[in-house]
């Protein structure tokens, strides 16, 4: 049981680094400013805001993919949550968008906050326990369970696309290579022309036999 304890704690924390996001920042008036980030496919994405009401001040969000397909969309937000399912590893956009609305004069920044969590963070394990009707060690090997699925899912994604940059690597080294190999016979056959040429010429000019 300690054990289970001590490896859990020590999953967690390495997928609370990884996986949870929560910012917050300021936005002017009448601009836009978009938070993005790379999430692998099939993962449970969600995600909490809270928006600073100002007088005269509305602020939309809008959740799009890199298509620009709408996930989430909401006008003159102030407090919610919203969640999606990837569809494709995709680099994933959330833009907060304000404007004054008519007749209002300029007013402080708005402070906005934004928490964020994917994958195994983002599942409601105390929902799961009340319908498959988990004891507290049986929830807590599933989440266990669920984290060592994540790390290996991260370590798989990991060793994939270093074994696609290191195919790029070679590939390019390759190009490098026969464009070397091109460039040095065309220098090579430049200047053997340029040699007959010019014996050719300094013989017209019987400047040599």
């Amino acid at each position: 049981m300690h054990l289970v304890h001590v490896v859990f704690t020590v999953l967690s924390l390495w997928l609370r680094a990884c996986c949870v996001g929560a910012i917050s920042f300021h936005l002017e008036q009448n601009s836009v400013k978009c938070l993005k980030e790379e999430i692998h496919k099939n993962v449970l994405v969600t995600g909490e805001y809270e928006v600073e009401e100002q007088q005269g001040l509305k602020t939309d969000l809008k959740v799009t993919d890199s298509s620009g397909h709408i996930l989430y969309s909401k006008e003159d937000a102030h407090k919610g949550k919203f969640a999606f399912t990837t569809d494709d590893y995709d680099i994933y956009e959330m833009c907060f968008q304000s404007w004054l609305t008519e007749g209002s004069i300029r007013v402080p920044d708005q402070l906005i906050i934004l928490n964020t969590k994917h994958g195994v963070e983002a599942k409601n394990y105390e929902d799961i326990a009340k319908v498959e009707k988990l004891k507290p060690m049986e929830l807590e090997l599933r989440r266990l369970e669920d984290l060592s699925e994540a790390i290996v899912k991260d370590f798989e994604y990991m060793k994939q696309r270093e074994q696609e940059m290191r195919d790029t690597n070679e590939s390019t080294s390759a190009r490098v290579l026969y464009f070397s190999i091109f460039s040095m016979l065309c220098l090579v056959c430049l200047a053997t022309w340029q040699v007959l040429y010019l014996r050719r010429f300094f013989k017209a000019k019987k400047l040599i036999e």
